[in-house]
């Protein structure tokens, strides 16, 4: 199983990579870095939410995050409010520019991104999303386990 499950992981990281590849470069072209855009694309549609939850729910790391949030408050498009129950807690959300930089960015970039799905039907998105889970419930599995030494295989 160790050839065929190298094989199977170089493939998803390759695949990664080249979304990395496509997104980056879209996202760049509507002159926000991949990481400017994921924050303005989960606090889009939203009231806004607490630094950690973002933090959560982008996949930037916490120290990356505030300068990330940094520039996006130099530039007009985030807002923090330091939360007056706990003033550790700091709310995040976008202003009305934010939102109208969500609203011009948003829509484009994920149509851009679909051209590479341009020949799947809904079976193959069931069948994605069905291995996606599935994978992604095994890694969150195995985060959780205790480590052990790796097997010789």
């Amino acid at each position: 199983m160790g050839e065929r499950y190298q094989r199977s992981l170089r493939l998803l990281s390759e695949t990664y990579q080249a979304f990395e590849r496509l997104s980056g470069r879209h996202v760049r072209e509507l002159g926000l870095t991949p990481a400017q855009f994921d924050v303005i694309a989960t606090l889009g549609n939203t009231p806004g939410m607490s630094a950690k939850e973002l933090g959560q729910r982008t996949l930037i790391t916490k120290g990356t995050l505030t300068g990330v949030v940094d520039r996006l408050v130099d530039r007009g498009f985030v807002e923090r409010e330091v939360v007056p129950e706990d003033r550790r807690s700091v709310f995040v959300r976008l202003t009305p520019a934010g939102e109208a930089e969500f609203e011009r960015v948003f829509g484009p970039h994920v149509a851009y991104c679909r051209r590479a799905f341009h020949d799947y039907v809904a079976q193959d998105f069931d069948a994605l999303d069905a291995h996606l889970l599935r994978m992604r419930d095994g890694f969150t599995a195995a985060a959780r386990r205790p480590r052990r030494k790796p097997r010789a295989d």
